[in-house]
């Protein structure tokens, strides 16, 4: 056959064809890299300052590694790299994840919430670690899994599963929806891509802006007791513990802070990081703002002090407040009352004469939530300030990290030399739907519940199947509300595969943990850790517990508080012998980093990551103003003055804020598509006297008939206004 020779004129149109091939297949794989993700807008919602612009998310692709910064080596301490960035999310349409509430969804932003992240390496570069504190609820496994490829695709093996801690600081006034296992996604009320996307976003900004940071520095740690914050919400489970073992300590909650001090090596100012247990729910679960709680307040005012000339959310000062072992440790100090007669229902199953354990509420110290939120986040920035202030012992030494992913539904615990037991597929039992003295559930179950009810039972038994005597059995005394870990669709309810975590810096190590350790179990693990270290010759060990990292596996009770089966012990989802069995794996990561035997540790089963999760149940809806009206008019103006210390509120016509990235406001949905915005400023004490206004910057959703949806942008501007001091 004769061979085929072409034209120049033929020769060009193969070329164009295959170039227009080429661009169609890559505009092709950018339409499905980038589909299912938010809509990408500049930063909006309502300010009275100019605010930074928020983060923008998009679908992880391949990114080309950034290169390592060469690192100055002469010199004795730690490079150090502080960074902090917006992770708030979707603020209207989502649920507030932390209470369980049906009903309780956001309507609004009363602070915007913030990933804030530290990183430390050697002089010589060789290792570093990453510790990340995060405004959310708890840190997901499916958020986890996301930044670690993402980390992995910008930074190539510099920051891994072993030496990067994400870690959430436990508000429950944050946007839920950013789960992959059908629990949290039932209580979610769907998988929101938006806000999952936010999060991961702001995350890793926060890592981007640490780790082009970093500068030569030193790191100095402070301890010291906290008064007049916490109370144990369960004390009654507390007293359980064997008496001896009591005896050793002066409260049934742990006081003490642990404070790191970073500066540079000029003795100028870095960042805050610090450990204290406590929960951020003095916003109760009759909120509907998204907020950072009061450790969120601290953090603010913490900044705001070191970053003077700076708006909230600005500048280079990072102070974290981190998470520890909280899970029976509550903020609301006057303690659990009947709401109905005032009497005190702190008792076994935190319930009342009238009423029942609906109405036994604990109350925080202020006149109202957010007052008690200020009061008990300025008392931990007051003794936080103080421990920083005086902090002089210098941390020094090597860093190190050791992780594993654990199966912990098969588990086997050396109870001593002889005897075994093993850990628990996962179960939530009947006391789990009583909730808390912070949050009751709302069905009137009763916490301190040992065996169940059969119209519960009944109910459970025809809609998920009964569970098998296996599961009982392992988990008794705890009567068996959802066998969580029996049930497997659309995926499975719970997860099996846990992470186990321990970073060393120096002589401090802290302790990842995948849920909520109560006071005794805190003490018990940070104990076991310590003395480890001390066996294979690391004397003088700083065990800090570090809370809700890595991924969610609720709470961790003892093996005595599990007994009587309060809310902390049903929530305990693999079964009573779970602490033994962290408190062992534990001690495995502590004698890897001791002995230098990393390198000999099992990987273990990595966990996976689920696709196709349930959609958001709310849906989206064109947005409408009444008759007359456009978005961003004046429903209710300003008045002309203020005095420090007032509110100022303007009343806008307002859109769905999910449309946008959202600022301070409450928002008020009404019928057809139509809503109100709420914005107030409650004017501190330091603000200079002087005209203002208050902008209201939001974006409508519009749709024609058999068009796609388009997202257009208003804004709106309230009449002048004077501020005076006097």
């Amino acid at each position: 056959m004769a061979k085929r020779t072409f034209s120049t004129l033929e020769m060009f149109l193969i070329f164009l064809l295959v170039m227009m091939t080429a661009i169609t297949v890559a505009l092709l794989s950018l339409l499905f890299i980038t589909s299912g993700t938010i809509e990408n807008h500049k930063d909006s919602g309502s300010h009275i300052s100019p605010t930074t612009q928020g983060p923008t998310a998009t679908h992880a692709s391949s990114v080309t590694r950034s290169p390592e910064p060469p690192l100055f080596q002469n010199f004795s301490g730690y490079h150090i790299g502080v960074g902090r960035a917006d992770c708030t999310g979707q603020v209207a349409d989502i649920n507030l994840m932390g209470y369980g509430k049906s009903g309780q969804n956001a309507q609004g932003i009363l602070t915007r919430l913030y990933s804030r992240a530290f990183i430390m390496a050697e002089p010589d570069g060789s290792n570093r670690i990453l510790f990340v504190s995060i405004d959310i609820g708890m840190v997901s496994q499916r958020l986890r899994l996301e930044v670690l490829d993402r980390l992995q695709s910008k930074y190539g093996s510099l920051y891994r599963r072993d030496n990067v801690i994400l870690s959430g600081t436990h508000t429950h006034s944050g946007p839920a929806g950013y789960f992959q296992y059908t629990v949290f996604v039932i209580a979610s009320e769907g998988f929101s891509n938006r806000t999952f996307e936010y999060m991961v976003t702001g995350i890793m900004k926060s890592i981007e802006i640490a780790h082009t940071n970093m500068k030569p520095g030193k790191i100095f740690i402070n301890k010291g007791n906290v008064d007049g914050a916490q109370i144990n919400r369960s004390p009654y489970s507390y007293l359980q513990n064997p008496q001896s073992e009591r005896a050793r300590y002066s409260s049934n909650t742990d006081k003490e802070m642990v404070v790191l001090k970073m500066v540079d090596l000029n003795g100028d100012d870095l960042g805050l990081l610090s450990w204290f247990a406590i929960h951020p729910v003095s916003m109760n679960n009759s909120n509907h703002l998204v907020n950072s709680d009061n450790v969120g307040y601290a953090s603010y005012l913490f900044e705001q002090e070191k970053n003077k000339g700076y708006l909230p959310g600005e500048g280079p000062y990072v102070a974290a407040f981190a998470s520890s072992n909280l899970g029976d440790v509550s903020p609301n100090i006057l303690g659990p009352h009947c709401v109905n007669t005032g009497e005190s229902c702190d008792n076994a199953n935190s319930t009342c004469p009238i009423g029942g354990p609906s109405m036994c509420m604990a109350m925080g110290p202020g006149q109202d939530m957010l007052d008690s939120t200020q009061i008990i986040g300025r008392t931990i920035y007051q003794r936080a300030k103080e421990l920083y202030v005086s902090a002089s012992q210098e941390v020094t030494g090597p860093l190190a990290s050791a992780h594993q992913w654990v199966n912990m539904t098969d588990v086997t615990v050396w109870l001593n030399s002889t005897h075994t037991a093993k850990t628990c597929k996962p179960a939530l039992g009947y006391s789990f739907a009583a909730g808390t003295i912070d949050g009751v559930g709302g069905l009137n179950f009763l916490q301190g519940t040992t065996e169940g009810d059969p119209f519960w039972d009944t109910i459970r038994d025809q809609l998920l199947g009964k569970p098998s005597e296996e599961i009982k059995e392992c988990h008794k005394p705890k009567p068996i509300l959802l066998h969580t870990g029996e049930l497997s669709k659309p995926h499975p309810w719970h997860p099996d595969i846990v992470d186990v975590q321990i970073i060393t810096l120096g002589s401090l190590a802290i302790s990842a943990i995948p849920g909520e350790l109560t006071t005794m179990s805190g003490r018990r693990l940070r104990e076991a850790v310590q003395a480890e270290f001390s066996f294979y010759g690391m004397q003088n060990m700083t065990v800090v517990i570090s809370g809700l990292c890595n991924v969610y596996t609720h709470y961790i009770a003892t093996y005595e508080e599990y007994q009587v089966q309060r809310y902390e012990a049903a929530s305990t989802i693999y079964g009573p012998h779970t602490l033994s069995a962290y408190i062992q794996l534990f001690r495995g990561l502590a004698k890897a980093i001791a002995t230098d035997t990393v390198a000999n540790l099992s990987r273990g089963p990595e966990p996976p990551f689920f696709k196709q999760l349930i959609s958001p149940l709310i849906p989206n809806i064109v947005d409408t103003a009444p008759i007359g009206r456009t978005f961003g008019d004046i429903l209710q103006p300003a008045k002309p003055e203020y005095r420090v210390g007032e509110v100022a509120e303007v009343v806008f016509v307002g859109a769905n804020p999910k449309n946008s990235a959202e600022n301070q406001f409450h928002w008020h949905k009404g019928l057809l598509g139509q809503s109100n915005t709420t914005i107030e400023w409650h004017i501190p004490d330091t603000a200079q006297p002087g005209i203002y206004r208050i902008k209201y910057f939001g974006h409508n959703r519009k749709q024609d008939i058999l068009e796609p949806a388009v997202i257009l942008s208003f804004e709106g501007t309230s009449s002048a206004f004077e501020v005076v001091t006097t």
